[in-house]
């Protein structure tokens, strides 16, 4: 398996519905970007830019 993160893969509709349902359960950005293999900045700024709310570390 490869683990690079892709920072310029595009965001899925079920991409965007992960990172929703798991802000939800108030799984960590780190667990939520290690899920997605994304990066924390990446699902940082997706999280803002869809109005989620993220719990701190």
């Amino acid at each position: 398996m490869n683990d690079v993160v892709d920072q310029d893969r595009a965001w899925t509709v079920e991409n965007v519905q992960d990172l929703q349902a798991l802000a939800r359960e108030k799984v960590p950005a780190s667990v939520i970007a290690l899920r997605l293999r994304r990066s924390q900045a990446d699902i940082h700024a997706k999280a803002s830019e869809i109005g989620v709310t993220l719990v701190a570390e």
